[in-house]
């Protein structure tokens, strides 16, 4: 644990300076996020600041891998996922990309780091028949799914950065308390929380630079493949990590079956997850965020921690993480028609 924190530490400092860099950069070249009916902003916004995130985590992870503290093959795939990811979400910032390429670009980095941080037998999705065909294909849609939520609900200030170090800082407790190793696991989800909490910095309500899809799809990217590196190294419940990311999960999946079932363009931008509707009503970014952070680390948090040292009840502890933020979201406009009164 002792080492851990200088890796957060450095990682936060390295993405907070590159960060600022990414600002200028944005502000000179006119990369702004300009504000329309579907914003929840009101102001022009430098974009593309999650450039800072996906530089220091491949950079660090590679670099850690050649000095002989990752595991090369694991090091190795999220790092080259995530440039995928974070490659095309940067260019996709700069001039827009396809729907159909930035589809197949996620899937391609999926396979590449399920082929690489698990082998056949070695995965286990809780819930599922334990065939290895089913396992991988579940993990697949599970990471892809997880790329596009990212990207969903990184709408607000500092929402997305707020919940990707959560959920990495998460993920290094639970490994730490479980003590069955992982310190490969361990070590690339301190370097993801180091690096969201440099660009956080920035992007704290009233944020001065956005994320972007360069940020969010490789957060959602790589926090599902620290998950799965951390189940190869230590056999760690896949229910941990669902836990860690209830909030994020309910909202954007039950945003997108509501508008699914309406009839709508799921892919199409809009205003309607539960944040969106809170920030609105609140006139602010601020205390939505807050509160976000605080049922993560007061209600998740525990219920993680828990599922990490009874994994025979992991299951139940997940249902019960769920169970009331359901009912929260449906309630703070989840999915609710944007024209409809509250």
């Amino acid at each position: 644990m002792s080492t851990l924190i200088p890796i957060v530490l450095v990682a936060a400092l390295l993405s907070g300076l590159l960060t600022r860099r990414v600002l200028g950069y944005a502000s000179r070249r006119e990369l702004l996020d300009v504000p329309n009916e579907r914003s929840s902003h009101s102001v022009p916004k430098p974009r593309g600041g999650g450039l800072a995130i996906a530089a220091v985590f491949v950079v660090g992870t590679v670099s850690l891998a050649l000095l002989g503290r990752l595991e090369g093959t694991g090091a190795f795939v999220l790092a080259a996922g995530g440039a995928l990811v974070a490659a095309v979400g940067w260019i996709d910032d700069r001039t827009g990309v396809s729907a159909r390429v930035r589809f197949a670009v996620h899937v391609a980095a999926v396979a590449l780091v399920i082929a690489g941080t698990a082998s056949l037998g070695a995965l286990r999705m809780p819930g599922f028949p334990d065939l290895p065909w089913i396992q991988f294909t579940a993990a697949a849609f599970a990471l892809v799914w997880l790329i596009n939520l990212f990207n969903f609900m990184d709408g607000i200030d500092g929402l997305a950065g707020a919940e990707a170090v959560f959920v990495a800082s998460g993920l290094v407790v639970c490994l730490v308390l479980d003590g069955q190793g992982g310190a490969g696991a361990a070590t690339c989800a301190a370097l993801l929380a180091g690096a969201s909490l440099g660009f956080l910095t920035w992007n704290w309500p009233p944020a001065k630079i956005f994320m972007g899809d360069v940020g969010s799809g490789f957060l959602g990217f790589a926090l599902g493949g620290v998950a799965l590196l951390a189940h190869r190294e230590t056999g760690l419940n896949l229910w941990v990590p669902t836990i860690l990311l209830a909030v994020f999960v309910t909202d954007a999946t039950l945003t997108l079956v509501r508008r699914i079932g309406r009839g709508e363009r799921w892919y199409s931008a809009h205003r309607s997850h539960a944040y969106q509707w809170l920030s609105r009503q609140y006139g602010a970014h601020r205390p939505v965020t807050m509160a976000v952070v605080a049922v993560n680390l007061g209600w998740l948090l525990p219920l993680a921690i828990l599922a990490t040292r009874l994994p025979a009840y992991a299951g139940q502890l997940a249902a019960l993480a769920y169970m009331p933020l359901l009912p929260l979201a449906l309630w703070s406009g989840s999915g609710r028609p944007e024209l409809s009164p509250r």
